[in-house]
C-alpha cells in the first residue's frame, strides 16, 4: 500500500516529475554519503546498498531510509539500553576464575576477556554442559527438565509452531502453571507470523502462561522489521538452561520431513553460568513488560543449594544490534584466528564478510585443518546459492567443504583444538551477525566440546566433499548468478 501511494503521487504530479526526480536523486546522494561515512557499518553491507541506490536513485535512497538501516528506532534502542545498563549491575566477573583461566591458557583467557569487556557476560565455573544433537535428543532432555521444574520456567524462541513438539511442551507448561510454577514465554512475531494464530499471547495468558511478543509485526515499511529475536533460551528454576539452533516446531525433531533429515544441535548447562541466561531473559522480559524484577530471586543456588558438578569454563553470552559491537562475529573470529590444530564448523548458511573469509583462508593456509559442513538440501534456494558462491575461494585456500547429503544442517556449532567450543543460535550470515538478537555459549576444556567434535566427525560420514572440480563444473549462467548475488548477500 505504501508503494502504491508513492506511485500514485508520482503519477498525479507527473507534470512536476522532474522536481520529484531531482529531490529523490539528491536524497539518494545524501544517503550514499551517509552510508560511506558510517564507521559502524560493515563494508559489505555498504556495498550491497550503495549499488542499488546508484542504479535506481529515485527509489534507492527512499528504500534505504525505510528498510535498510541496521539500527532500531531511538525510543526502542534507548529503552533497551537503559534496561541493559541496569542488568549489567548483576553481572560480575570472578577474578579468581580469570586468573585460573589465564594460568591454564592465555589464549582462552583473551577470548573470555573480550566477552567480559564487550558483551559484559562473565566466565563461570561450577557448571557442566551436555551437548545435544540431533533435535530429538534436545527435545527429550528438555521435556525431562521441564517436568522437574518447581518454581519457574522461562522460554524465549524465534519460531513456535503447533505439532507434536510444541504440543508436548505446552501440555507440560500448562500443568506447571496450574501447579503454581511461574511460566513465562517470549516469541518473535515475524518468526511466528505463519505458524501461530493472531493474538496467541492471549491464548497463553488464559492457560496461566505469561506471554509477551517481541517487536510485533506491523504492515509498514520500517527498518525495525530487520531486528528480530532469534534467540532460543529455556531456563528452569535458575540452575538449568538450554540454547542452540532448535526452535519449537516439528521439523526440528524430524517429526516430518521438510528439507530431508534435519540435523540440529543444542546444549544444556547446569550451574553458575545459567545466571547469564537468566539475565538475558529478564532483560528482554522487562523491556517488553515495562517492569523490573527482583533479580536476586532467580540466582542459580536459590533453588539448588547443593554444589554443581564442575566441568571446565562456560560463558553464555548474547549479541544485540543496538550496542554497536558485533559480538557474535568477533567471538567466531577470535576462535578461528587463535586455532592451532583444527577448526570444525557446522552452519546452515555461509554468507560471510571479508573479515571472516580472510580469517578462514589464513587459518587453512597456515596449516590448520579447517572443515565446514553446510546443508545438502536447501531451505531457501537463493541463500544456498550464495552459500555455494563462497566455496571456490575457500577451497582454493585449503578449506574443506562438505554438504550434508541426507538433508538440512541447522546447527550453529564451532569446535577448535579439543579446547574451545561455541554452540548457539548465531548463523554465519549478515542478518544473524548484525541485525538479530542472538545468544550462544562459549566453552573451554569441557566434555561438551569433545562431544561436539565427535558429532562433527560422525556427521562427515554422511556428507559429500565439495572439490574445486565440482565448483568449476557449475554451468556459467549459475556461476554468473552467484557472482551477482554475492554483491547483495548482506541483504539476505
Amino acid at each position: 500500500m505504501q508503494l502504491s501511494v508513492f506511485g500514485i503521487i508520482i503519477w498525479r504530479f507527473s507534470t512536476s516529475f522532474v522536481y520529484f526526480y531531482i529531490f529523490f536523486v539528491l536524497l539518494s546522494i545524501a544517503v550514499v554519503l551517509y552510508i560511506l561515512n558510517d564507521n559502524r557499518m560493515n563494508p559489505a553491507y555498504k556495498l550491497a546498498w550503495i549499488t542499488p541506490i546508484l542504479l535506481v536513485p529515485i527509489f534507492g535512497g527512499f528504500f534505504y531510509l525505510t528498510i535498510g538501516k541496521t539500527s532500531t528506532n531511538r525510543r526502542f534502542r534507548n529503552k533497551l539500553l537503559f534496561i541493559d545498563k541496569r542488568t549489567r549491575q548483576e553481572l560480575h566477573q570472578d577474578e579468581q576464575i580469570t586468573k585460573e583461566l589465564q594460568r591454564k591458557s592465555p589464549n582462552a583467557a583473551r577470548q573470555a576477556a573480550y566477552l567480559t569487556k564487550y558483551a559484559h557476560f562473565p566466565t563461570c565455573k561450577n557448571t557442566s554442559g551436555k551437548y545435544l544433537s540431533p533435535g530429538e535428543n534436545f527435545f527429550s532432555q528438555l521435556k525431562q527438565e521441564l517436568e522437574n521444574a518447581n518454581h519457574y520456567i522461562f522460554l524465549e524462541f524465534f519460531i513456535i509452531e503447533g505439532g507434536q513438539m510444541w504440543g508436548d511442551i505446552l501440555e507440560i507448561l500448562r500443568r506447571k502453571a496450574l501447579e503454581g510454577v511461574d511460566v513465562r514465554l517470549i516469541y518473535d512475531d515475524v518468526g511466528c507470523l505463519n505458524t501461530l494464530p493472531y493474538k496467541y499471547d492471549q491464548t497463553m495468558e488464559h492457560m496461566g502462561i505469561h506471554c509477551r511478543i517481541f517487536n510485533p509485526f506491523r504492515p509498514v515499511l520500517s527498518s525495525s522489521l530487520n531486528n528480530r529475536d532469534h534467540r532460543k533460551i529455556v531456563i528452569v528454576d535458575g540452575h538449568t538452561a538450554f540454547t542452540g539452533g532448535i526452535n519449537l516446531a516439528d521439523e526440528y525433531i524430524n517429526q516430518y520431513e521438510k528439507h530431508g533429515h534435519w540435523k540440529d544441535a543444542g546444549i544444556m548447562i547446569k550451574g553458575d553460568a545459567v545466571w547469564n541466561f537468566t539475565i538475558m531473559f529478564l532483560t528482554m522480559w522487562n523491556f517488553l513488560n515495562s517492569t523490573e524484577d527482583d533479580y536476586e530471586k532467580y540466582r542459580p543456588h536459590i533453588h539448588h543449594p547443593e554444589s554443581f558438578h564442575e566441568d571446565g569454563f562456560f560463558t553464555p553470552y548474547c549479541d544485540s544490534p543496538i550496542d554497536g559491537e558485533p559480538v557474535g562475529e568477533q567471538v567466531y573470529l577470535n576462535a578461528i584466528s587463535r586455532a592451532q590444530k583444527y577448526i570444525y564448523i557446522e552452519t546452515p548458511y555461509l554468507i560471510m564478510d571479508n573479515e571472516t573469509v580472510t580469517a578462514l583462508r589464513l587459518a587453512a593456509k597456515s596449516g590448520v585443518d579447517v572443515r565446514i559442513i553446510t546443508p545438502g538440501v536447501a531451505d531457501k534456494w537463493y541463500v544456498h546459492t550464495m552459500t555455494r558462491a563462497y566455496y571456490p575461494l575457500l577451497i582454493e585456500s585449503g578449506v574443506h567443504i562438505y554438504e550434508y547429503t541426507p538433508g538440512f544442517i541447522h546447527s550453529k556449532v564451532v569446535a577448535v583444538d579439543d579446547e574451545i567450543g561455541i554452540v548457539g543460535t548465531i548463523n554465519l550470515d549478515y542478518r544473524s551477525l548484525y541485525l538479530h538478537f542472538e545468544c550462544a555459549v562459549w566453552m573451554y576444556k569441557t566434555q561438551a566440546v569433545l562431544d561436539a567434535k565427535q558429532d562433527f566427525l560422525d556427521t562427515l560420514n554422511l556428507c559429500r566433499k565439495i572439490t574445486l572440480e565440482d565448483c568449476r563444473a557449475v554451468k556459467w549462467p549459475v556461476r554468473f548468478m552467484r557472482m551477482i548475488m554475492r554483491v547483495f548477500s548482506p541483504l539476505m
